[in-house]
């Protein structure tokens, strides 16, 4: 098979040392050498999730964990606020739904951030504390924003609601600090900014989360954070995980930790910014507002005439370069570029240079090299190293 770089927000193209891991000899999951591996990621996942506290593993989607988080949290009948900016915030509400939760929803027009002052004022105007969780997104890939988690968490205060976090596809992108900012459940997976394929999910809980799962009555099985939380301390999951993933994981984070936080920081906040410089010097709108940008993935609106499926069709089938389309009432009307996984500043020139080609056979006046010297000129600051 002809290798593609995969420019959607996840799975994403992942470096040959983490697929070499893939083909190590299985081990016992039962015995002491998965128990050293369990033991390595989990610490090593700690410094990205900003917390001293306990995270586990799950061998599922970031979805899963996800539904894990909303499962272990809560009972049925609580009354849940939830503050989506797009269609990933709103199927987490969807979970909690389906779990027999009553959610109320901050409503945020698509491309925006949440507003703080929205959320402040309406826990401040629960003065009986019926709000017993709150569900948040750090960054949401179906539009390319990035909430201010720091701004939302200085939101909520001292509103006692149990806070649960999507940072599925955000975390390790950019600073993230769960205990400082008083969180309690915050969710990630393996095939975002840490490169690794898609399977695990990993979920970081607060104490005080730990001591409200305690209480949680709703019935589950396979996603059960606190079961998770007992098999970990002999090592083990409750349920076979996928150890070939584990391996991969290990790598990743290996990886990561090689590279510095800082200069993975810089990294994806130097691609992002590339393709917003192209996007602007070729006349192309981005979908998210001004302060609301992720750095992981960019949405940018189909220019006028152009057709996003034949635009992804030519860029896969002539350029082996995958990007996104849009989702739910964005479908059709919206291309997103990720910037996560084991892509160079060479990888983001060259697609957009694809991008632009492309653009231009369907009619779409971009002047030759406008937008890739925009984007070349961001992507020869030389921040950090780019893998």
């Amino acid at each position: 098979m002809t290798k593609q770089l995969l420019f959607i927000p996840g799975p994403v193209t992942c470096a040959p040392e983490i697929l070499e891991a893939l083909a190590r000899p299985l081990i016992d999951h039962r015995g002491p050498e998965f128990a050293a591996l369990l033991e390595r990621v989990t610490h090593g996942m700690k410094p990205l999730f900003g917390t001293a506290g306990d995270v586990v593993l799950l061998g599922c989607s970031g979805t899963g964990g996800l539904e894990a988080a909303v499962a272990s949290s809560f009972s049925p009948g609580q009354r849940i606020l939830a503050a989506p900016v797009g269609v990933f915030g709103r199927r987490l509400a969807t979970i909690a739904r389906t779990y027999g939760l009553h959610v109320e929803t901050i409503e945020t027009p698509l491309g925006d951030a949440v507003d703080p002052a929205a959320l402040s004022a309406r826990l401040r105007a629960d003065s009986g504390h019926e709000i017993a969780g709150i569900l948040l997104t750090q960054n949401e890939t179906s539009t390319g924003v990035q909430n201010d988690m720091a701004a939302l968490a200085a939101a909520i205060g001292d509103h006692p609601a149990t806070v649960v976090v999507d940072a599925v596809s955000g975390l390790g992108a950019t600073p993230f600090w769960m205990d400082a900012w008083g969180f309690d459940v915050v969710v990630t997976a393996s095939q975002k900014v840490l490169g690794a394929p898609p399977g695990l999910a990993l979920v970081a809980v607060s104490d005080r989360g730990w001591e409200r799962m305690g209480a949680a009555n709703i019935s589950r099985v396979y996603l059960d954070l606190v079961r998770a939380r007992e098999f970990a301390k002999d090592g083990q999951t409750p349920w076979t995980p996928p150890v070939s993933l584990a391996f991969a994981l290990d790598v990743a984070i290996e990886l990561y930790n090689g590279e510095g936080a800082q200069h993975v920081y810089a990294r994806h906040d130097r691609y992002a910014r590339a393709i917003r410089s192209f996007a602007a010097a070729a006349g192309i709108d981005v979908f998210s507002s001004a302060g609301a940008h992720s750095v992981t993935v960019v949405a940018m609106h189909a220019p006028p005439g152009c057709d996003v499926a034949a635009i992804r069709k030519e860029l896969r089938e002539a350029h082996g370069i995958v990007l996104g389309g849009g989702q739910a009432e964005l479908k059709g009307k919206i291309l997103r570029m990720g910037t996560m996984g084991d892509l160079s500043a060479a990888d983001v020139l060259r697609a957009l240079e694809a991008l632009a080609s492309v653009l231009r056979g369907q009619g779409f006046h971009i002047a030759p090299d406008t937008g890739v010297h925009a984007a070349r000129a961001v992507l020869e600051e030389h921040l950090a190293p780019a893998r």
